[in-house]
């Protein structure tokens, strides 16, 4: 307990020695400012002129920021109600013309001998064509309410088949719901199947590009975070 009394005497005692050298430096220096005004003056005005430029300046760029990224909320807030307007007509489709419509996306962006099935039972492969560069691309369709998911169960029935039954290069899995399942997604990953979910498939009908779309394979606005694979 002595000993802790003799610290804090210390520390009490150096605050005061700081506080008073502090004193006598700040005199000094306002001694020598006032000695020498007439050439310390035009410094102390430029320095002071710099603070405020460079005050207004980052007001000015954190405003600037801040205007940026409402703009890019907004922008993101119109493409995503966008995007539910143009799906609102593919939601009135039944599931065998949503097939058709998927087909006709894919003839738009340079597929040919683009095929539907037209039938249950296709093992997973409701649309099947190639892409312009030659590569076998087989899709399953699956026409959900908004809400839903798809499960891991759908998942592992399309990549026990897009391959080994129809010999796919690419494989896409088309979705009107908005996500997939962390197990469905991460399945799809692992084995290389193109998840397209509402969001991608709202911009799929918006004009983006197939191939844009496959590079993205389950990310690019989706409600869910991409799962380690």
């Amino acid at each position: 307990m002595a000993a802790r009394r003799r610290r804090w005497r210390l520390k009490k005692k150096t605050r005061r020695q700081l506080q008073v050298w502090g004193a006598v430096a700040a005199g000094l220096a306002v001694v020598w400012v006032a000695a020498n005004w007439s050439t310390v003056w035009s410094v102390l005005v430029t320095v002071l002129a710099a603070a405020v430029l460079g005050g207004a300046g980052w007001a000015l760029w954190r405003a600037h920021r801040q205007a940026v990224g409402q703009d890019r909320a907004w922008q993101a807030q119109e493409e995503a109600r966008a995007r539910e307007l143009s799906m609102a007509q593919v939601d009135a489709l039944t599931w065998q013309e949503f097939e058709k419509y998927v087909a006709e996306l894919c003839r738009r962006d340079g597929c040919r001998e683009v095929v539907v099935s037209g039938k249950r039972g296709d093992l997973g492969a409701d649309v099947v064509g190639y892409l312009a560069d030659g590569r076998k691309l087989v899709v399953q369709v699956k026409k959900y309410a908004p809400h839903r998911s798809v499960g891991s169960q759908d998942m592992q029935k399309f990549v026990g088949t897009a391959r080994p039954e129809h010999g796919a290069d690419v494989a896409l899995f088309v979705t009107t719901c908005r996500s997939f399942t962390r197990d469905a997604l991460g399945l799809a990953l692992r084995q290389d199947i193109v998840a397209l979910h509402r969001d991608l498939l709202g911009s799929w009908v918006k004009g983006a590009h197939l191939e844009s779309l496959i590079l993205l394979n389950g990310s690019g606005g989706g409600t869910r975070r991409r799962p380690s694979a």
